[in-house]
């Protein structure tokens, strides 16, 4: 039998349609190999076995039974620990929610549920979301499959590394400054920021809540649109939720795989190449820039003047918004609980012991800095500040998608890093997702697709993004570039990887 790890989800869900294979066998097939070579990649927090097997028997009985089911029905999927899971511990990579299962799903999760996916269990991150590289999660790195002394990116690289590893064929990320496209990058798999609101937010563990957005992480192009009209579309719950239907995801990404881009016009963004990236991530840049001029789109270089200042903006933003979201951490209603060794036992003492005890140093240090910055005296000069940066930000991708179709860039600026390379130096590790935060300041999606290796033999990312509630624009580019590359490599980037186990 074909491994069936080894399909892409597209594959995989045909062969579940024909009957050639079962969700039970797909499922077990996923498990085994989890079994094999998660202890060396360390990509799940949670292994979901006997929900996930009894979910496929139950899909595979629907079938049997003649029932029309969704075109994903009975292929497995990982979810990030960020999103909250009914029956199944939901720490966002922290130890002050260490065991919490919350009561509820979230809304993506009941539409995963719903359409019978096989929910294989809780992937790792950083700590609430914070990192670019997965090493400040509360329960240990996570190891990038091509490299198991480099980083898998972050703060996704749990669903990333799962991915590549083929321990998953879909997964759920998500992106607030590059968490989904920067993990797709360093692992050489394909992840998708939607539009902000395309994708319902209730149930993620909020981090910045004007700039979270969960979104696909995939093997391929088509799978991410088949994943993200699954868990897409309007929803009551989130106030943030857009009213309005997804385009049509899945036909974008079939017609982009002809490879014809003829009347599409590509922006260059100038200021997201050129000094500080790798030199090998800018070379296979500019040979899939050839690549679609190939299959003929137009390619110009486009000026996005204030990009200069959005990494010092997000960086203001996000530690503002997220001292207040985590402010209900605070050892009262849920979650640890530590009580002051010595001294009276009260409210202000509990929660001093509990957050001093429950958080990691990058979230105390996120936290410090944003509270800093919405304080009185303050408040103007830095986090109003910021939000002003922002505006111009989105005017100048209103001003560039007046001129292109889309904007296009490097999803990084260099390959993975080796694990504890960077930890003792944040801003370092903050300059990792210079080319991804500027699209979610303006909450536009965007798409990283693998575009083949650097030189030291490591994946790097194509980054396209597209305006607002245009996300199928993502799929039709992204989808073209990555048939003219599979069809020079002669298969998948991830046939590449080295072998694990």
């Amino acid at each position: 039998m074909t491994d069936l790890t080894r399909l892409s989800a597209a594959d995989l869900a045909e062969k579940l349609r024909h009957r050639e294979v079962t969700s039970v066998e797909a499922t077990q097939a996923y498990l085994d190999r989890i079994a094999a070579v998660d202890g060396s990649v360390h990509a799940y927090l949670h292994v979901n076995a006997d929900e996930a097997l009894a979910t496929a028997r139950d899909v595979d009985a629907r079938r049997a039974a003649g029932e029309e089911l969704h075109p994903l029905a009975g292929v497995p999927i990982a979810v990030k620990d960020v999103v909250v899971t009914q029956g199944m511990p939901s720490t966002a990579g922290s130890k002050i929610l260490e065991g919490w299962v919350p009561p509820y799903d979230a809304t993506l999760v009941e539409k995963i549920r719903e359409a019978g996916l096989p929910i294989l269990g809780k992937t790792n991150m950083d700590e609430f979301a914070m990192g670019s590289s997965t090493e400040h999660s509360a329960y240990g790195n996570t190891h990038n499959p091509w490299d198991l002394e480099r980083i898998p990116g972050g703060s996704g690289g749990g669903s990333a590394a799962a991915v590549a590893a083929f321990t998953a064929p879909l997964a759920i990320g998500t992106d607030t400054g590059g968490s989904i496209r920067q993990p797709g990058a360093v692992t050489g798999t394909v992840g998708v920021k939607p539009t902000y609101g395309g994708v319902s937010r209730y149930g993620l563990i909020a981090l910045a809540s004007s700039l979270d957005q969960a979104g696909p992480v995939t093997r391929t192009v088509l799978d991410s649109a088949l994943l993200h009209e699954l868990i897409g579309g309007h929803d009551p719950r989130d106030s943030t939720s857009i009213p309005e239907p997804l385009p049509p995801l899945v036909e974008a990404a079939k017609q982009g795989a002809l490879g014809d881009l003829s009347g599409v016009k590509v922006g260059v963004v100038s200021q997201l190449q050129g000094e500080g990236y790798q030199a090998g991530v800018q070379t296979r840049f500019e040979e899939s820039l050839d690549l679609l001029r190939q299959a003929g789109a137009e390619v110009v270089e486009v000026s996005c003047p204030h990009f200069e200042y959005a990494l010092a903006a997000y960086y203001l933003i996000l530690p503002a918004e997220a001292s207040s979201n985590l402010a209900k951490f605070d050892g009262m209603r849920f979650g640890l609980r530590v009580e002051p060794e010595e001294g009276p036992v009260t409210a202000e003492r509990v929660m001093a012991a509990t957050r001093g005890a429950g958080f990691g140093d990058e979230v105390k240090r996120r936290v410090i800095l944003g509270t800093y910055a919405l304080s009185a005296g303050y408040y103007d000069a830095y986090y109003g500040s910021a939000q002003k940066v922002r505006t111009l930000i989105q005017r100048d991708f209103d001003e560039a998608f007046a001129q292109v179709d889309v904007l296009v860039s490097p999803t990084a600026p260099t390959t993975a890093f080796k694990l504890g390379e960077k930890l003792d130096d944040p801003l370092a590790m903050y300059l990792n997702d210079v080319a991804t935060i500027p699209a979610n300041l303006a909450g536009i999606p965007g798409i990283s697709v693998p575009n083949g290796l650097s030189d030291d033999g490591l994946p790097v990312g194509f980054q396209v993004l597209a305006p607002a509630k245009a996300d199928d624009r993502l799929y039709r580019v992204g989808a073209a570039l990555e048939s003219a590359l599979e069809k020079s490599w002669g298969g998948p980037l991830l046939d590449r990887a080295p072998e694990l186990g």
